[in-house]
């Protein structure tokens, strides 16, 4: 199956269990794999053929900014299910990095992966 994948994406929220990250926002790193077919698209090159992943970007920018989950395992699936909302979407994979969370480590992070059904 095609694949459209946004890197890095950045947002700032509260995500984790001790005090001191319940009180201030922190980056996060989203990283999206969504697999559709996209032959269509490829073929006809309309807009309406693919899937609209500026939407997504926009509704899980909004979403991860005004969470205040404990564990990035929530975050990761409150992202997958956005992403599926468009029908064309068959599957997604999630990976959320939480950078510094452990010392001596760039960053902790989870992935996960759903399918639609």
């Amino acid at each position: 199956m095609d694949r459209i994948i946004i890197s890095d994406l950045r947002a700032r929220c509260i995500i984790g269990i001790n005090d001191d990250e319940r009180r201030e926002k922190q980056d996060v790193s989203i990283t999206i794999s969504i697999y559709a077919e996209l032959r269509q698209a490829g073929q006809t090159d309309r807009y309406e053929d693919t899937v609209d992943y500026r939407w997504i970007k926009k509704q899980v920018l909004a979403a991860v900014e005004n969470s205040e989950y404990f564990l990035l395992e929530a975050l990761a699936e409150a992202v997958a299910n956005l992403c599926l909302a468009p029908p064309v979407v068959k599957k997604v994979q999630v990976r959320i990095e939480k950078p510094s969370a452990l010392r001596f480590a760039r960053s902790v992070g989870v992935e996960i992966e759903r399918e639609r059904g």
